[in-house]
């Protein structure tokens, strides 16, 4: 008799409690409930379960036999899962999470590619400046860019992005150009507001130096289309990611702060929730990403 019947019959009569039960989940009669059950025990040469005319119980070593067979069940329908998920096409609802500046400024114009290519997958892509909790807000993954926080999620680096500070000619004209570091304290900074570490810039000075700068902005606002904005209208200078400011760069709009100083260098990562196996729409979506941005960055935008 087959070992994995003998153990799904079994863990079925514990988990329902009762042979009757069991035989409704499984579908099949109470007898042949009975018989798998019996079989196993014979095979085993232990009681694994305690029958009364009311109630049916595991013993001491049925209970730690049961532990041990519901992870073999679940391995082997995981299993099953997987040849069947990796068999099927890819569809149904797909919801991301994305920075804003990139998702407006590079996911956006290449997302209609995907969806032409999956058209039975239906995206809703949620588009802010925080890290969501993928699993208890429903999310099947996101793209996060810069250093990735501790956690269980599986992660695949899509690309990079280095990270300056620019601003305007118009604005160095009138303010001077830093030469240093601590040449900022005399500027107009530009700052997100929604940085959990508040107005605070991480760089590296060219002696290889870790700094901070802490000072206060004259503007801040959660969006870096908006910092970039300002950075060309002449408000003053903003730290800004390479994806954002490079074509303004290229058309002379902005330039460099502090040229000298070492590039910062953040990686762009898919990051999707932890298992044995990835669901097809997500394997196809990061399959997608890659194609598209992999011979992006760090600075080619």
């Amino acid at each position: 008799m087959d070992r994995l019947t003998e153990m799904e019959a079994f863990a079925t009569v514990v988990d329902q409690g009762g042979f009757t039960d069991a035989a409704k989940k499984l579908g099949i009669s109470k007898s042949a409930v009975s018989k798998h059950v019996s079989s196993l025990e014979a095979r085993l040469g232990a009681r694994l379960l305690n029958r009364t005319t009311r109630r049916v119980s595991p013993t001491e070593i049925g209970l730690a036999y049961y532990d041990r067979a519901r992870r073999v069940l679940n391995d082997a329908g995981e299993a099953d899962a997987l040849v069947t998920s990796m068999q099927s096409a890819p569809s149904g609802l797909l919801r991301i999470s994305v920075a804003t500046d990139f998702g407006v400024n590079h996911l956006s114009p290449v997302l209609g590619n995907f969806l032409q290519e999956y058209p039975d997958i239906t995206v809703n892509m949620v588009l802010n400046n925080r890290y969501v909790e993928l699993i208890s807000e429903g999310f099947d993954m996101a793209v996060r860019i810069g250093d990735l926080e501790d956690s269980s999620l599986r992660a695949r680096k899509l690309t990079e992005t280095t990270k300056r500070m620019i601003a305007s000619p118009s604005y160095f004209q009138k303010y001077g150009r830093p030469q240093k570091i601590d040449d900022l304290n005399e500027h107009k900074l530009l700052h997100y507001s929604n940085q959990s570490a508040g107005n605070v810039w991480k760089l590296t000075a060219p002696s290889g130096e870790k700094r901070q700068v802490r000072t206060a902005g004259w503007l801040s606002v959660n969006d870096g289309q908006s910092l970039l904005n300002a950075c060309i209208a002449g408000l003053g200078i903003a730290y800004l990611p390479s994806f954002l400011y490079a074509d303004a760069m290229a058309k002379g709009l902005v330039e460099d702060a502090i040229p000298d100083l070492p590039v910062e260098t953040q990686g762009i990562y898919a990051v999707y929730p932890p298992g044995r196996f990835t669901q097809p729409k997500v394997r196809a979506f990061i399959d997608f990403l890659v194609d598209s941005f992999g011979d992006k960055g760090p600075t080619d935008w």
